[in-house]
């Protein structure tokens, strides 16, 4: 399982990842019946044909491996080739990174060893200049605001998770949601005007919804009833999500703000989750894998209308949280 994301994940170190999973029981629940399924997955990556029209804005990622149970942060350019470490912290992980609209910083959660989160920090694109986002400690999912002057996040209420908005020094915080449910993985609309998050109920369900932040008005964007996760909203003003569908897996989908147009672009027999889009709206970075640290999670790039299915890392590890530079 994967965590706070939407599908959880335990193995290695999964006391700590529990310790801070936000997803209710219920759902936890639902993601941890997914199973990879036969080998030989459908739609197998092929070694060319990979989405290049994107150019070379790097990828970061959260990475961990058996042998190294806490996560650090790496980049990968999208044509491939050899990652480069960007922290580098055996007793505290980073994760769920996220790239400034300029490319020169990045945004991530850090926690401990026990579970608990730091809150939000940002760091230059080399891993160094760190600096804490004060009023942000319990604080996940952070999302930079196509301005550069906010990050959106989700943070602890009570038993709950809420999203906020606050300036990159942590200034003027503003809660924005409040719900008897969990809302998750804030994503900015192109002209910073609305954010797009998920939000899980206890029954696990969870929906894609929009907020606009002028006047806090709420939106579906998906269905009652839904599995919906980690939502990513392109320049192209289409939103990637990941949802565990009738299939038992977990798939990429797509569908415009106002709930239009909604179809899938992945189908193999494994779960395919965290998808972002490249700078030009033509393609996603995403993670594809297993339910436990026996199953390793790469990264895959594929263009928008499901072609060109790529394996963009392949080591014997768990790549988790991509964000593609601007």
């Amino acid at each position: 399982m994967e965590r706070t994301r939407g599908i959880r994940r335990t193995g290695a170190n999964g006391a700590a990842r529990r310790g801070w999973a936000v997803v209710t029981a219920t759902a936890t629940a639902m993601a941890a019946s997914l199973t990879l399924g036969a080998a030989g997955a459908a739609g197998a990556a092929g070694a060319v044909g990979a989405p290049g029209a994107a150019g070379d804005h790097p990828i970061v990622f959260a990475r961990y491996t058996a042998a190294a149970p806490t996560e650090d942060l790496y980049t990968i350019s999208p044509s491939g080739g050899t990652t480069a470490k960007l922290t580098h912290t055996p007793a505290v992980s980073e994760v769920m990174p996220s790239w400034s609209p300029d490319g020169k910083r990045v945004a991530f959660v850090r926690y401990g060893s026990g579970g608990a989160i730091d809150g939000i920090w940002t760091m230059n694109t080399t891993g160094g200049d760190l600096k804490a986002v004060p009023g942000t400690k319990g604080a996940s999912d952070p999302a930079w605001s196509p301005d550069g002057k906010r990050i959106a996040y989700a943070k602890p209420v009570g038993t709950q998770r809420e999203i906020y908005v606050a300036g990159v020094d942590g200034a003027h915080a503003t809660r924005l949601t409040h719900t008897a449910a969990d809302d998750l993985h804030p994503t900015w609309s192109p002209d910073g005007r609305y954010l797009a998050f998920n939000r899980a109920d206890a029954g696990g369900h969870s929906r894609v919804m929009k907020i606009r932040l002028s006047t806090l008005a709420q939106t579906a964007v998906t269905g009652p009833g839904s599995h919906d996760w980690t939502p990513d909203w392109s320049h192209g003003d289409r939103i990637a999500f990941s949802r565990v569908d009738s299939s038992g897996f977990a798939h990429l989908y797509l569908v415009r703000p106002d709930g239009t147009g909604l179809h899938r672009i992945t189908a193999a027999r494994a779960n395919d989750k965290n998808p972002s889009w490249s700078p030009d709206g033509h393609s996603l970075v995403f993670t594809r894998g297993g339910v436990d640290d026996a199953d390793p999670e790469h990264l895959y790039l594929v263009r928008a209308d499901g072609t060109a299915l790529t394996e963009l890392t392949k080591t014997d590890s768990h790549d988790l949280e991509a964000d593609w530079r601007p």
